[in-house]
């Protein structure tokens, strides 16, 4: 077993190189470090291009091997090399990159029309995204949909909240709210705005298909978006907060449309 000890290896370059996720993404590739986020991911059937650990982690990698059937070439480096491909303060000593799921050209329904997607404007924090696809996984929506403007959905944060649904559920990028509103007109499906002066979702009348939005945790949706939308609703609140986060919003609005199924 080959243990590279230089940091100026390439191998080491390597990883350090796409540890940076523009440039990861250029390549269409994602950089994952941490014991867990890689179990998540090679339970969720993904198949990494290259895994790094140290010579403490090897076993670990080994056992991996056998299990998920992986191929593909093992960097053993030092802890010391380890350290400068890695993210966190304290690293686990275990490296994948994979590479990114293809891209959703088209939605993905169901032949009983029970469709639900939540459409997300601008948002920017990685833990209210991998929030809300962990929950659109757990409600079994039909995906996420994403406005250019977001961030990253394979931000390492973002991979962290999502617990290994971001593997699981379609994650759909396009340009703009007005190009989504287009699309999910043409197919049918009911979209709703959530926003602050709309209808009691208590009382609001729900059907499927359909699509929410949320909007930027500090702008909320846009005027266009809000009027481009069929309906408006909001989620009563007795309480003295003035408002939810945008993943707990998501969370209770996705849940009151999945019992709809």
């Amino acid at each position: 077993m080959e243990i590279i000890r230089s940091k100026d290896n390439p191998k080491v370059k390597r990883f350090a190189l796409l540890h940076d996720r523009k440039k990861a993404s250029k390549e269409g590739l994602v950089f994952i470090e941490g014991t867990r986020l890689c179990e998540d991911a090679l339970i969720s059937g993904v198949k990494p291009v290259s895994v790094a650990c140290t010579e403490e982690r090897f076993d670990l990698v080994s056992s991996w091997q056998s299990d998920y059937e992986i191929s593909c070439e093992v960097v053993v480096m030092t802890s010391e090399c380890f350290a400068k491909i890695a993210s966190t303060v304290n690293p686990q000593g275990v490296a994948m990159i994979v590479s990114m799921p293809e891209a959703v050209s088209e939605l993905p329904l169901r032949d009983d029309g029970k469709d639900i997607f939540v459409v997300l404007e601008n948002l920017q924090d990685p833990g209210n995204l991998g929030t809300i696809i962990r929950l659109a996984d757990a409600f079994d929506f039909n995906g996420v949909i994403m406005t250019r403007d977001c961030v990253d959905p394979y931000n390492e944060k973002v991979l962290r909240s999502s617990m290994g649904s971001v593997w699981h559920i379609p994650l759909i990028t396009l340009g703009s709210s007005d190009e989504i509103l287009e699309l999910l007109h043409s197919k049918g499906i009911d979209t709703l705005a959530c926003e602050l002066h709309g209808d009691d979702l208590k009382s609001a009348s729900l059907k499927l298909p359909a699509a929410y939005f949320i909007g930027n945790e500090g702008k909320g949706l846009k005027a266009s978006t809000i009027s481009g939308c069929k309906s408006k609703i909001k989620i009563p609140m007795p309480g003295k907060a003035e408002s939810l986060n945008a993943s707990s919003a998501a969370s209770v609005i996705g849940y009151v449309l999945a019992s709809l199924k």
